[in-house]
């Protein structure tokens, strides 16, 4: 499965891409708002042998996707089907600090959306994000996203517990 559009392509990982993954899931700074990180070569590799676990279940909820960008792999974008009798889904993505601001996160995030609703058939879809991250919260914003509140000590990361705001984009909004 491959979504594009003219610079980016997302396809599903293969088991190399734990190398390139590797290269920013490593980084402090990738990491800082994140459970997780910085990783080992070890932790890259069962991120990427977890993935493609995932990618065999049926019915299949998690779909995470490489992202290629001038022949490279350069991060991942995720979409997990959070709640089926609900149509809900939730999006992620994460790209090497070395292409940071060139829109990419924008343009992954907008293929993901267009995934949920358009190959999903989902009916909301959210994003979650730290709110110190002030780039991810300007991402889901351009792509249209509403801010729908805080979600208080959501997350426990390495310093301690975080807070998340909550994007949210529907069906009938996506689009217009």
């Amino acid at each position: 499965m491959k979504l594009s559009n003219e610079r980016l392509v997302l396809r599903e990982f293969i088991e190399n891409d734990w190398i390139d993954l590797h290269k920013y899931a490593s980084q402090e700074l990738v990491c800082q708002y994140q459970p997780w990180g910085p990783n080992t070569e070890e932790e890259s590799q069962n991120f990427v042998t977890q993935v493609l676990k995932d990618s065999k279940q049926e019915p299949r909820e998690r779909f995470v996707f490489a992202i290629i960008y001038m022949e490279k792999m350069i991060g991942a974008g995720e979409f997990n089907i959070r709640d089926y009798a609900n149509l809900a889904g939730e999006i992620a993505y994460i790209v090497n600090p070395d292409y940071w601001g060139k829109g990419i996160a924008t343009e992954v995030a907008t293929l993901l959306i267009d995934f949920g609703f358009k190959n999903l058939k989902l009916h909301r879809i959210y994003a979650t994000c730290d709110p110190r991250n002030i780039a991810s919260s300007n991402v889901l914003e351009k792509v249209g996203m509403i801010k729908e509140g805080k979600i208080r000590d959501d997350l426990l990361i390495k310093n301690g517990w975080r807070d998340s705001l909550l994007y949210g984009v529907l069906d009938y909004e996506w689009g217009k």
